[in-house]
């Protein structure tokens, strides 16, 4: 099937639509066939225990991780066809990692406006406009000329999100963003990714923050051992989760006594993840 054909039959359903994705390393599968639909204008959280193939899940949307078989489209587009145009793609698709990438040696500002000017081709005085804009959205603007070593992690991470804000894209996609932070440092974060789900920016997001699931989600989806175990609304799958599994894994998750209890096998990190 032809690119266009593609873009014909896709168009006006999911914003990102996922169908029987698997990926494997070497001999060990790390997804299992997902299927899996994220609306436009939706909220999607991701959780489940490390080497469960969330991260590689989120990298796969992207073609960040070249899936070993399955289906991915993004707004109408086959990202896994052949022929696809993948850097076309990755423009309407912003992410932001565990860790923040900035680049030391440029100011705020400048790691705003290189991906700009380098990627669309924006002029110096129009990148730096939209950079300040999206600065002053996740309040950081009075840190344009700041370099990332005079911030906090928490602020280096909402300059990460304000830079791939800045490129325009029509879904944001987040693995673990607060994972590399301290306790304290974790809600500014968490704040800005809410305001851009209340501003119906198409969000997917890996993530061990319980409560920004169960508040800021439209759906959560439970992944274990390479697969969606348990998928539904936040309140329902974070609140009263159906699934045997789904409730194990919360109780250690939001229980800090069962979490020091050893785990069972099946929750040992994956290494490729």
């Amino acid at each position: 099937m032809s690119q266009v054909s593609q873009k014909t039959t896709e168009s006006g359903g999911p914003e990102i639509r996922i169908r029987s994705l698997r990926k494997s390393f070497g001999d060990s599968a790390v997804l299992r066939g997902i299927d899996l639909d994220v609306e436009r204008g939706e909220t999607v959280c991701v959780i489940g225990p490390s080497g469960s193939g969330k991260s590689t899940l989120l990298r796969c949307v992207n073609l960040l991780e070249e899936p070993t078989g399955g289906r991915v489209y993004v707004g109408g587009t086959e990202v896994t066809d052949p022929d696809v145009d993948i850097d076309a793609v990755r423009r309407r698709i912003g992410m932001v990692f565990q860790q923040f990438n900035l680049f030391p040696h440029l100011t705020v500002a400048e790691n705003l406006t290189l991906p700009q000017r380098r990627v669309l081709r924006r002029g110096t005085a129009q990148a730096m406009a939209v950079a300040h804009e999206h600065l002053e959205r996740v309040g950081l603007l009075d840190r344009a000329r700041a370099y990332p070593a005079q911030l906090s992690g928490g602020q280096q991470q909402r300059v990460a999100i304000a830079r791939a804000l800045a490129m325009g894209p029509e879904v944001m996609l987040f693995d673990e963003p607060t994972s590399a932070l301290d306790p304290e440092l974790v809600g500014d974060v968490l704040a800005v990714m809410r305001r851009l789900a209340d501003e119906g920016m198409t969000m997917m997001a890996v993530t061990h923050e319980m409560g920004f699931a169960r508040e800021a989600a439209d759906r959560v989806v439970f992944l274990d051992g390479g697969v969606v175990v348990e998928e539904g609304p936040a309140a329902q799958v974070v609140g009263a989760p159906r699934h045997e599994r789904t409730r194990t894994f919360l109780q250690r998750v939001l229980d800090p006594a069962a979490a020091r209890e050893p785990r069972p096998a099946d929750d040992d990190a994956d290494p490729a993840l």
